[in-house]
């Protein structure tokens, strides 16, 4: 399982790490003096996380109903995440728009997915 979706993990380890760490690393950055910055950086952060789940699992995830049932994985991570941040850190607190922005990260990717990429790949199998 973990062979097949080794992107996957890494980009789990990714976030996790950027959840979890200190916000001083970013503070300093140019990217902290864009307003709303962290939300965009959460969206792009699990459309990018459930792209990858969906690459590596394109050719088991024939229904939409299989597609939505794999992206409860990110979502839920994406809510351990938030809760994490309360509960072992000093410096981090949980959003609910962080969350609200990673399942529109992640409903995007599923969305473009849906509507051109399996919809390309399934008009040349025929």
């Amino acid at each position: 399982m973990v062979k097949k979706n080794f992107l996957s993990v890494i980009v789990a380890l990714v976030i996790m790490y950027l959840s979890l760490s200190g916000p001083e690393d970013l503070e300093s950055s140019f990217f902290s003096k864009i307003p709303y910055f962290d939300k965009i950086a959460h969206f792009l952060m699990y459309f990018g996380f459930m792209s990858v789940i969906i690459f590596e699992n394109r050719k088991t995830l024939k229904t939409t109903g299989k597609l939505l049932f794999a992206a409860i994985v990110p979502f839920l991570f994406g809510l351990l995440m938030e809760i994490l941040q309360v509960v072992i850190t000093l410096n981090r607190s949980g959003d609910f728009y962080d969350a609200l922005f990673n399942l529109m990260g992640i409903l995007l990717s599923v969305f473009l997915y849906k509507s051109f990429v399996y919809r390309i790949t399934e008009s040349r199998l025929r």
